[in-house]
């Protein structure tokens, strides 16, 4: 097992990491931005080392100022958290080169996943059901015209190397797709330096629907259910809860022994996720996020295990502590993702916290790095906490849901809080009857956010 490890993260997943890794007896060390001195995660890690201004790129992206705190440290192991370099398969390699351990999958199945194309070419081999669509990039306006007419309209264009919604438009009909096509390409070559596309069906009332799998790196996986990420607003989850309510007890042994299954077959190594459309009882696979996911706490609240420790403990070479029969379902849990912006734009909304006080009681858990006088910084993503609620059953964890958002105080900013209570008052909400495009025609119609 590890002595200590670093990790290279800000924010509550930060937090997440470090306390982890106490209750395992491994010391820790925080990296952070000059913005981030006073940080939460900066105050509970055993030590910290800045690693650069407040611009990402020039700290918590700064791959060579990383290494340098390992080595300054003596830390044997790097965990990436989420964001950042998580995902980012030249890092791993570095990390390995230095005679360091990358929490987490090796870099060519983080290279393979992380290019659309390829990953969805390798789910196919491994007989995980996939969108009809192009066969490989599309480099031309006249392909992508011909795989419309094809496929038949509405189809979607993907940047190969898109994620968070960029680079990703819908074409309705031959008309729009010009300028989906166009604005698709230049998406991804201005977030992602690459701008070939591929194309696949629209499917028109989907569910999002993520697969939790885990595995040991030698040949062995399970999978822990799913999750439900439907309401989404511009591509980016709000609202998750676990197991999915659409999802049947068949349904979810079948999709999950096939991840499971595809994952053992490439000795993947760690937490990470599949993820579909669901519509008419069929499943298609979009991507594979070789991370640990935001939404991983509702994962862990009905299946009582620690994720985090998980990682810890295979990434040093130990077995998995369970197995696939060990993995029952307790109840059920929700996350909401709570966002300091200002409603009814989204704008962030940087700035002091004046007063912070977390809900408690019986099954309500907030992952959070606030405190009161906390300055939120401008630079980053504006996450800023997320409450998880657990239940015995989904009539119960609204409940909780409702209760534990009417304790939670944040003052000083705005909150994306507002919008969960509007929520929970909605029919479709409370029934779960709501679709991946749910959210979007809500806002338009309740706040004109469109």
């Amino acid at each position: 097992m590890f002595e200590k490890i670093l990790i290279a993260n800000r924010g509550e997943i930060a937090l997440r990491v470090v306390r982890a890794a106490r209750e395992m007896g491994i010391a820790t060390v925080a990296v952070h931005s000059t913005a981030d001195s006073d940080a939460m995660h900066v105050r509970m890690a055993d030590e910290s080392v800045c690693i650069g201004p407040p611009a990402g790129t020039q700290s918590y992206l700064s791959v060579p100022a990383i290494i340098s705190a390992c080595e300054i440290t003596g830390a044997e192991a790097i965990h990436p958290g989420y964001g950042f370099l998580s995902e980012n398969a030249d890092f791993v390699q570095i990390v390995e080169d230095h005679d360091l351990t990358f929490i987490g999958p090796t870099a060519e199945h983080i290279r393979i996943m992380g290019d659309k194309i390829t990953a969805k070419d390798t789910m196919k081999k491994l007989g995980v059901p996939c969108v009809p669509g192009s066969d490989g990039g599309v480099a031309t306006l006249e392909d992508a015209k011909r795989i419309g007419e094809e496929f038949g309209y509405p189809v979607i264009i993907k940047a190969t190397a898109g994620g968070g919604g960029r680079g990703m438009k819908v074409a309705q009909s031959a008309a729009e797709m010009e300028k989906a096509f166009m604005t698709a390409r230049a998406e991804g070559k201005s977030n992602f330096g690459n701008d070939e596309v591929y194309i696949e069906k629209y499917l028109t009332t989907p569910r999002h629907i993520e697969i939790q799998v885990f595995g040991d790196g030698k040949g062995r996986a399970v999978h822990l259910g799913e999750r439900d990420c439907s309401l989404q607003r511009r591509h980016q989850k709000v609202f998750e809860e676990a197991p999915g309510p659409s999802i049947s007890a068949k349904e979810r042994a079948a999709i999950g022994k096939v991840c499971a299954d595809a994952v053992a077959r490439i000795n993947y190594t760690g937490a990470g996720t599949i993820e579909f459309l669901y519509e008419n009882g069929e499943f298609y696979f979009i991507e594979m996020n070789t991370r640990l996911q935001v939404e991983h706490p509702v994962t862990e609240a009905i299946f009582g295990v620690d994720l985090v420790r998980e990682q810890i403990r295979v990434a040093s070479g130990m077995e998995m502590s369970f197995q696939q029969d060990d993995l029952q379902i307790n109840g059920h849990a929700i996350e909401v993702r709570i966002n300091a912006e200002k409603l009814p734009n989204f704008a962030p909304c940087p700035g002091r916290i004046t007063q912070y006080h977390a809900p408690g009681g019986l099954g309500v858990r907030m992952d959070s790095a606030l405190y009161d006088g906390y300055s939120i910084p401008p630079y980053y993503d504006s996450l800023i906490g997320k409450l998880i609620v657990h239940g015995r059953d989904r009539p119960e964890a609204l409940a909780r849901l409702h209760r534990a958002l009417g304790e939670l105080i944040v003052d000083g900013v705005d909150t994306t809080v507002p919008l969960f209570h509007a929520l929970l008052a909605e029919d479709d909400v409370l029934s779960g009857n709501y679709n991946i495009h749910w959210l979007e025609h809500w806002l338009e119609t309740n706040l004109g956010d469109g």
